[in-house]
């Protein structure tokens, strides 16, 4: 550097900015040892004005409002009241599982108040039915993405082939599910509703459902007593008897068959969307006390492949990242189960950049997950070091006590079956382990020792309790769902017998035509040599019943 004035006071100044800086380093090295946050913030934001002061070059960027900001900056009470507020606000705000909830009303129970809709109707129980207007928002919504099952609705409504029907429906009630409710009441039925879980309602959308003139029972964060009281209401109500049933998970069928055994013998059809309920039915067919013919549309191929490998593939994602902002990249993963909700979970994983292995009791679907890249393991065998523990095979204690007690601090245990049976979380609740909310849908199960496993939704099913599915994908069950309605009421005599079945190819067939139009596409047509040569109808069936696509 040349020996002239200026020189010197360059040298000058670049000395005393590095000093100011030793001077920050300093007193922010202090501070992060200092127990007094509040302070320390504003002693830092002060220095950063001051070193910023000495840079001509800088001079745009202002931090007068960052110190106010660092001087508000919360103690460790504020700062934990602060974190849950945000993480409510960031699931509740994006999520359509999330509702519009009024803080006055949180802490009262629906079944304590008195409410009525704009008709003076009182035959419902929701969060709050001024929500309503919210959720009438949230169903246009979801009935543009649901174009399928509105032109189902168009085609048939004028037929009314639902006039006399008499649905009770157990289901998740969210904006889509809405849709096909309101389908199935323009198509003729008369439909009372209440939640297959306690957690996925939308209040705003029941709440629209009830102004509409539908009995719902439901609302969002239900106790256990409140589940089955909610059931019993949509069942036992005087001058009304259920003729269909709507199931998804076998509560609702379940509690009609013991509660009220003359109304299940007069049922005319079970629709059961659930490898849960599913389950069920087959063990009541099997002992003999399945008195109704019932429809699998779990098994369907339009609900197998796009709601159980599709919808599952992107949702699991999603709640996964709502609940606790993980990064997937390099983290080990275990998935229990390699159906098509696994094959699902295991993709979208797998496509992160995470570690995934597999647990399965099916030789065929282990043999997939080998040739799909995937190391298939028991699962005492990585207990200790996996990262997340995704459940998904519809069985009873797959994560036991013992297993969670092996695993390491920090681990995030979830569930994507329909039932909450698949992680043991009763052994969790226990004097010795301390559970901690931290916000919603997500507790720390701490053991004596401190360490932490992550619980999410207390174990039941990831997907709609922590955020929501697409909405594409469910008017692909709906549409099912309403044609498996259709086909059981209006069938004749004789047609299903006492047990269970599976929807008619045909049927299968003519859901997945009504949502190619979405993509804009077009399907080859045989010729008649053709079909005659494959020995094939030119309008389908173009599968036989034990084609697996």
């Amino acid at each position: 550097m040349s020996d002239t004035g200026d020189g010197k006071l360059e040298v000058k100044q670049a000395s005393k900015e590095v000093k100011e800086s030793e001077n920050v380093a300093e007193k922010y090295s202090a501070m992060t040892v200092s127990k007094n946050t509040e302070a320390n913030m504003g002693d830092l934001s002060s220095a950063f004005s001051a070193v910023t002061a000495h840079k001509p070059v800088k001079k745009q960027i202002q931090f007068v409002e960052d110190k106010q900001e660092f001087s508000r900056f919360p103690t460790k009470t504020g700062r934990r009241s602060l974190s849950r507020s945000i993480s409510q606000s960031s699931t509740d705000s994006y999520s359509s599982a999330a509702s519009y909830t009024d803080s006055s009303d949180d802490e009262t129970s629906p079944r304590d108040k008195t409410q009525a809709n704009s008709k003076g109707n009182s035959d419902f129980c929701v969060k709050n039915i001024k929500q309503a207007e919210f959720g009438r928002r949230e169903i246009e919504i979801a009935e543009q993405d649901m174009s399928a099952l509105i032109a189902l609705r168009k085609r048939a409504q004028g037929e009314k082939p639902l006039a006399g029907a008499k649905i009770v429906g157990c289901t998740h009630i969210t904006a889509q599910t809405a849709v096909l409710i309101e389908t199935l009441v323009a198509l003729g039925a008369q439909c009372r509703w209440t939640a297959c879980n306690i957690y996925s309602t939308q209040n705003e959308v029941a709440a629209a459902l009830s102004e509409a003139g539908v009995a719902v029972f439901a609302w969002k964060g239900e106790s256990e007593d409140d589940f089955w009281w909610c059931i019993d209401r949509c069942v036992n109500v005087e001058g009304w008897q259920p003729n269909m049933i709507l199931d998804d998970g076998g509560d609702l069928t379940h509690w009609v068959y013991k509660k009220y055994p003359s109304v299940f013998k007069k049922i005319r059809g079970i629709v059961e969307e659930s490898v849960t309920g599913v389950h069920r039915l087959y063990q009541l067919s099997k002992a003999g006390k399945l008195s109704v013919p019932a429809m699998n549309v779990n098994d369907s191929v339009t609900k197998q492949k796009f709601d159980n490998l599709y919808c599952c593939r992107e949702s699991i994602l999603d709640g996964l990242k709502r609940t606790t902002d993980v990064m997937f990249g390099g983290k080990q993963v275990v998935v229990c189960g390699y159906g098509e909700v696994g094959k699902g979970c295991c993709a979208a994983l797998k496509a992160l950049g995470a570690i995934v292995y597999i647990t399965e009791i099916d030789p065929i679907c282990a043999l997939q997950a080998c040739m799909d890249g995937f190391r298939v393991v028991k699962l005492n065998e990585v207990i200790r070091q996996v990262d997340v523990i995704i459940t998904c095979t519809g069985n009873k204690n797959v994560v036991t006590r013992d297993q969670l007690d092996r695993m390491k601090n920090g681990s995030i245990v979830c569930n994507m079956g329909h039932s909450n049976t698949e992680i043991d979380v009763a052994s969790l609740r226990t004097p010795e382990l301390t559970w901690e909310r931290v916000r919603s849908q997500v507790d720390h199960v701490i053991w004596p020792d401190g360490k932490r496993v992550i619980l999410l939704a207390e174990g039941r099913l990831l997907n709609l309790s922590c955020s929501t599915v697409p909405t594409f994908v469910l008017s692909i069950t709906a549409t099912t769902q309403a044609l498996a309605l259709i086909e059981l009421y209006n069938a004749p005599e004789g047609r299903y017998k006492q047990d269970v079945y599976l929807l008619p190819k045909k049927m299968d067939e003519y859901v997945a035509s009504l949502h190619l139009p979405t993509f804009d596409a077009h399907l080859t047509e045989l010729t008649d040599e053709q079909a005659k040569y494959l020995g094939l109808n030119k309008n389908g069936p173009f599968k036989p019943n034990y084609y697996r696509y």
